[in-house]
């Protein structure tokens, strides 16, 4: 995409067409253009939206007049934050008619997303799912403000609201989250300790050993767009998800592989069948136990799974 500045194009990487140099507003977009995804990212739970988002926050950011500006990143928030909030609305609309179970796309995620606790615990596929439970004001407030750190008045500027209203928004959606996250704080190792389990069993066809790490109320998501087979239904309990897993495993014929890797700031695993990227394996772990397991094959959405995408606080 491209706009025209100070007579010249650029498009929303920050190159410019021209003599090489680049302008303050596009000096100022490149700065924060990770922060930027981010923000959109967990407001939508779509890279391919989230990408669009940023695309229309780059049109009209190009025809500000900078020296109205006075804080280039807060702005920058609050288009993107605009834009974000009109597409969410959009999208809930047309997830009402997406086939089977939705889940938010996985990314690939280098190690500094892990080491930033609060970053990767928003990203994680678990938050994602109990942000979607949010109004889409609701879930812009949380955002900002818990995950990013925006004052209030900040915050109301983005939402359109007053900060009283607010205020009231973010303490609405801070209890809503609470009563429905991870019940504890899940450290890295031990995802990763309950994640090998999971695969040894799952490799082995090992029942009892699937039935050690699951917990009894278990649920397994599965996200195939109508496009690749998963289940149309959460699957619960932990004998039905067992037996599930280790069924569709062994129909398999192509040369199998299930390999860990960091997404979404978490240690997930990765079917490939043939080589080819298949199924992403987000899980949710709490007191030990894999409580939640969701499956993203829709093909659509492993795109940003080839390489690392960079998200920033």
């Amino acid at each position: 995409m491209e706009s025209e500045r100070s007579g010249r194009t650029e498009d929303t990487a920050g190159r410019p067409a021209g003599d090489g140099r680049t302008d303050p507003a596009t000096e100022a977009f490149v700065a924060h253009r990770n922060l930027l995804f981010t923000v959109a990212y967990e407001m939508l739970g779509s890279a391919a939206d989230a990408e669009d988002v940023l695309q229309e926050t780059w049109l009209r950011w190009a025809g500000v007049d900078l020296g109205t500006v006075r804080d280039r990143r807060a702005y920058l928030v609050r288009i993107t934050t605009r834009q974000a909030l009109g597409r969410l609305r959009t999208l809930g609309r047309r997830r009402e008619s997406y086939v089977g179970p939705w889940l938010p796309e996985p990314l690939l995620t280098a190690p500094d997303v892990a080491e930033d606790v609060e970053l990767a615990d928003s990203v994680s596929m678990a938050m994602l799912l109990v942000l979607e439970t949010l109004t889409p004001t609701e879930r812009a407030v949380f955002v900002l403000r818990e995950v990013f750190g925006l004052a209030y008045d900040e915050i109301a500027e983005a939402v359109e609201r007053t900060p009283a209203a607010v205020r009231q928004v973010a303490h609405r959606a801070r209890a809503h989250v609470a009563a429905r996250r991870p019940r504890g704080a899940v450290s890295p190792a031990e995802t990763r300790k309950a994640l090998d389990a999971f695969r040894r069993a799952t490799e082995t066809g090992d029942l009892q050993g699937l039935l050690d790490v699951l917990a009894p109320d278990v649920v397994l998501v599965g996200d195939g767009g109508g496009v690749r087979q998963a289940v149309l239904r959460p699957v619960v309990g932990a004998g039905k998800v067992a037996r599930l897993v280790v069924a569709g495993l062994g129909r398999i014929t192509a040369a199998v592989s299930l390999r860990p890797a960091q997404v979404n700031g978490c240690p997930a695993l990765v079917l490939r069948l043939d080589g080819a990227i298949d199924s992403v394996l987000a899980v949710r772990i709490d007191d030990g136990l894999v409580t939640g397991l969701y499956a993203v094959r829709n093909p659509e959405k492993l795109s940003h799974m080839r390489e690392e995408t960079a998200l920033r606080r």
